[in-house]
């Protein structure tokens, strides 16, 4: 009996240090062990530890409006109806399966051939395009480590993202952004690192990259990529990505840059291009200013 006595008074201790409040008394101690000798005396249940969740911020809708950007509330406009026309082909490469199904074909990487042809403005208004169909969800990913710009764009201050992930100084949850676009969420390029180049060609990135294009079937996801004639990042990126666009600004790009760009990334199946900043013909009609192409060799554009 003192045996059942000691257990019940190290039960007690165990029951006020977790911090539950037991009324002391001459008969406490036996009054723990439940009824009967030779009871097993319960183990102390460890309190329970909430999974940790994406964080939620708000994007500022106005900001985007007044910069171009597609909104889920803006009314119907020129820019949304080429985005609706740009991406439709884009979600049926994602989405294909069996024999003919493209390897990460829902990983697309946006980017161009020199800065400042506005690859993060396409890379934007893509994903929010998509994020406006009813059967899938987007997640935009700033890969522009060198210049990140997506968070800005967005009206949101900067946050941990892709390079903590690699180092592993976070996880997934604790980096990812919740968005109040329902479908949209957005992984921040994260805290720079004088060896991004080295974290984005790592074990640790083709696994992330592997389970972010498996993880959820429904699920495309958009990188905005550093320029691939000024990085080695953009390159190393493109190897991994299933589809690529390459945003060539109107009358600005020079052909021999363009051709050079495409030549970087010949081992992407798919490689559309996308005209940008077309002026309008005669008649005041702009077209729809984008093009693409299958495999090296076959891009074309039109205005």
């Amino acid at each position: 009996m003192s045996s059942l006595i000691e257990q019940a008074a190290k039960r007690l201790e165990q029951l006020r240090n977790a911090g539950i409040d037991v009324p002391a008394g001459a008969g406490d101690a036996a009054a723990v062990l439940a009824g009967h000798p030779g009871d097993a005396v319960p183990a102390l249940a460890e309190p329970a530890v909430p999974a940790p969740s994406s964080r939620r911020v708000d994007i500022d809708m106005g900001l985007l409006e007044a910069n171009g950007i597609v909104t889920p509330t803006a009314p119907r406009s020129r820019i949304a109806d080429e985005y609706r026309v740009i991406k439709r082909p884009l979600i049926s490469n994602a989405m294909s399966r069996g024999a003919a199904a493209l390897q990460h074909g829902n990983l697309i990487m946006v980017t161009s051939a020199l800065a400042g042809e506005g690859k993060s403005f396409t890379a934007l208004n893509l994903a929010m395009s998509i994020a406006a169909e009813l059967d899938h969800t987007v997640m935009l990913v700033d890969a522009d480590v060198a210049r990140p710009s997506v968070l800005r764009m967005l009206g949101l201050p900067d946050s941990a993202g892709l390079l903590d992930l690699l180092e592993g100084k976070a996880d997934m949850a604790e980096v990812l952004l919740r968005t109040n676009v329902d479908k949209l969420t957005v992984l921040p390029s994260g805290t720079p690192h004088p060896r991004a180049t080295e974290l984005l060609a790592s074990e640790a990135m083709r696994l992330l990259l592997d389970d972010i294009s498996k993880r959820y079937p429904d699920r495309i996801v958009i990188f905005d990529s550093p320029p691939l004639n000024l990085t080695t990042e953009a390159r190393v990126l493109a190897a991994q990505m299933g589809q690529i666009i390459l945003v060539v600004q109107a009358d600005r790009t020079l052909q021999a840059d363009v051709q050079h760009a495409l030549s970087t990334v010949e081992a992407c199946p798919v490689k559309m291009m996308l005209l940008n900043r077309v002026r309008p013909d005669r008649h005041g009609s702009y077209g729809y200013g984008y093009g693409y192409g299958y495999g090296y060799g076959h891009e074309s554009h039109a205005a």
